[in-house]
């Protein structure tokens, strides 16, 4: 019998015994190696917008973030191919921007597309960045919803909150440079929607019994 280092038998109806690095269903293999393929395409994206960053602060961004999602790859990687703990533990990406959002909107270019590499910005890269680690958040949320190996569904569901924090980081810095303007509702409507939910009424369960 094989058990895993929490103790757990695994078996396969047909085969028998279940070693660890064989321990992921059907579905967990296809999601898990689309989630190292966009990581893989995204290390890829970053490597690329790099060489044309202007801005320090975006670049010193792009590293830390291209340094910590490689990272966050080789654990995910490590844990699937062994089916147990990783080597290195999970980490929790720290971002350096404040918390601060700029409210409302300002008159800017309407947004085309490229027509030449001359016209890269850092607004375009940065961009291009968010859009990345938003799709990883959904990506990596919908893969650990279908992943029987504990572990690395343990890995994958760390690693969401990660990628949104890696997102506001990003939006903060594109709001800082009204590049993500963030509008908002009129203060009525905004209070009628706020004040239209109002808190559930906890009832503990009665332990009378009637006959």
């Amino acid at each position: 019998m094989i058990q895993n280092q929490q103790g757990q038998i695994h078996q396969n109806m047909q085969t028998g015994a279940v070693p660890p690095q064989m321990n992921h269903g059907g579905h967990e293999v296809f999601d898990v190696q689309e989630v190292l393929t966009a990581t893989i395409d995204t290390l890829n994206t970053y490597l690329l917008l790099s060489q044309y960053v202007k801005d320090p602060e975006l670049k010193d961004i792009l590293n830390r973030q291209s340094q910590f999602i490689q990272d966050e790859y080789n654990i995910t990687l490590d844990c699937f191919k062994s089916g147990k703990d990783p080597a290195k533990p999970t980490q929790s990406y720290k971002m350096n921007q404040s918390n601060d959002f700029i409210y409302g909107l300002t008159p800017s270019q309407p947004k085309k597309p490229l027509q030449s590499v001359n016209e890269i910005t850092d607004e375009w890269i940065s961009c291009c960045m968010l859009n990345a680690v938003k799709s990883a958040a959904s990506m990596k949320t919908m893969a650990a919803l279908e992943v029987t190996n504990p572990v690395v569904r343990r890995v994958l569901a760390d690693s969401v909150p990660n990628c949104i924090e890696m997102a506001y980081e990003i939006s903060l810095y594109q709001n800082k440079h009204h590049y993500y303007q963030v509008p908002q509702l009129p203060q009525q409507d905004m209070q009628q929607m706020i004040n239209g939910f109002a808190p559930a009424a906890v009832q503990m369960p009665s332990n009378n019994l009637t006959h």
